[in-house]
């Protein structure tokens, strides 16, 4: 690929410094994904600018309008402090005619909203676990045809938030706990669905309308004591130390049964298509010992550091680091948006 000007969009407080040096690891996985891909794409040959973004698109509109760069790398994962709200920065975008990678806003705004994907995944016969949405600061009923233990989380958050092994309730009691602590602390509704003892299997998937996976990942729960349900806590997914202390790792699933792999990548083809999603996305599934699949969620735009699990499943499909993020510039480069068909 040819040397592009590439505008790499951040949340402001996650601007990377240009030496990592005397930075503790924790202090490093702040701006992690920014770092590894500014680096990467320097390395490349790109001319490379970050942007930091807060509450406002004044700064935006301007690198857009003086630098022209040719691409916008999609970094935001918020805006004004609502996860949500990280779509209207990718629709300003598409105001602009400006390309940019990741996620277009319609995939965006469905699979952020948790709730709705599983209503239209429902839809389309993907086995998703059953659920029912608790709206904040409204009066609520506990579902009668939900089965206990339920898995309680935010309908919109990422990442993990909220998330703890009290997320995992067996009594009605400890339901209504649950969905309280989601409203009070998350600011959201909160998403109730029934949960699925089992491995944690996750998908990358990559592309706009041709699609291609990468191979089933596993969340390796390691040492965890049995009286706790193996779930992704926030805990299980950035402590470090917590990781090292039981052995949590992520890998290349093992000892899947047979075609179980075929049927994960057909499965996550159909999700990444029926929520409309663009540039590339990881799906997220638990499997029952009996080797029933049911998806969890669909993530657009996930973490793309250099170590994390998209880039390692890529890797072992024989895709390095430089070109995954080559290939989302170029999907980013060709994606039909809605004002290059009225150009066209």
């Amino acid at each position: 690929m040819k040397p592009l000007r590439v505008l790499v969009l951040m949340h402001e407080t996650l601007v990377p410094p240009k030496s990592l040096a005397g930075l503790s690891d924790k202090q490093i996985d702040e701006f992690r994904t920014e770092y590894d891909v500014m680096e990467q794409l320097r390395k490349a040959g790109h001319d490379v600018r970050a942007l930091g973004l807060g509450d406002n698109l004044a700064e935006l509109r301007a690198s857009i309008t003086d630098w022209q760069p040719d691409i916008a790398f999609n970094l935001m994962e918020e805006f004004q402090g609502i996860v949500t709200y990280d779509q209207y920065v990718v629709a300003f975008l598409e105001l602009m005619k400006q390309p940019y990678t990741g996620c277009n806003p319609r995939g965006m705004m469905i699979s952020r909203d948790k709730a709705l994907s599983k209503q239209i995944l429902s839809y389309h016969r993907i086995p998703t676990p059953g659920f029912a949405l608790f709206r904040r600061g409204q009066r609520y009923k506990l579902p009668r045809k939900l089965r206990f233990p339920l898995f309680v989380k935010s309908a919109t958050e990422d990442a993990s938030v909220g998330i703890s092994q009290a997320s995992v309730v067996h009594d009605a009691e400890k339901l209504r706990e649950r969905i309280e602590f989601i409203h009070e602390q998350t600011h959201s509704d909160a998403l109730v669905e029934e949960y699925i003892e089992g491995r944690e299997l996750y998908v990358g998937v990559i592309g706009n309308d041709r699609l291609r996976t990468f191979p089933v990942w596993e969340m390796d729960f390691g040492t965890l004591p049995d009286v706790m349900s193996n779930i992704a806590t926030r805990k299980v997914k950035w402590d470090r130390r917590y990781q090292a202390r039981h052995g949590i790792q992520t890998g290349a699933a093992r000892d899947l049964p047979d075609g179980c792999a075929a049927y994960l990548d057909r499965l996550s083809k159909r999700i990444y298509r029926s929520l409309y999603l663009s540039g590339y996305a990881r799906m997220d599934f638990r499997m029952r010992p009996d080797g029933s699949v049911f998806v969890l969620e669909a993530n657009a735009n996930p973490n793309i550091s250099h170590k994390e699990d998209f880039a390692d499943s890529a890797h072992a499909a024989g895709v390095d680091y430089s070109a995954v993020l080559e290939q989302i510039i170029r999907l980013g480069l060709n994606y039909q948006a809605a004002w290059r068909l009225d150009e066209a």
